[in-house]
């Protein structure tokens, strides 16, 4: 089993920076593509940011230029540093990693942006 810890959500105004964290656990050979998802209240959850093992990224237009996805491999860890934040990136943030092909995801943590 692979567990996935999310951290740094919380309370911000529009126009300010947040950095999450997420390191996984269990067993663990080696983390392939690892990833941010949010779900917002009433909508579909969507991707936010990914990143491949070797550093590959891949964002969509909503985030692009604002965010930006990193990982440590040694640390088992992927960040999303979030920048000029605007109160529709208000959502749960996951954490998602794939290792051997299945796919894991973490319990999310609460970004709110107030305007």
């Amino acid at each position: 089993q692979v567990q996935l810890v999310e951290s740094g959500g919380g309370l911000v105004q529009a126009g300010g920076s947040l950095r999450l964290s997420c390191t996984a656990s269990g067993r663990i050979f080696r983390l392939d593509a690892m990833g941010w998802y949010r779900q917002a209240p009433g909508k579909q959850r969507e991707l936010v940011a990914s990143i491949t093992y070797s550093g590959l990224t891949n964002y969509p237009d909503s985030v692009k230029g604002r965010f930006t996805i990193s990982r440590d491999n040694a640390k088992n860890t992927v960040y999303l540093q979030m920048n000029s934040l605007k109160p529709e990136d208000t959502a749960v943030y996951y954490c998602n990693a794939y290792v051997f092909g299945k796919q894991y995801w973490g319990q999310g943590t609460q970004v709110t942006v107030s305007s």
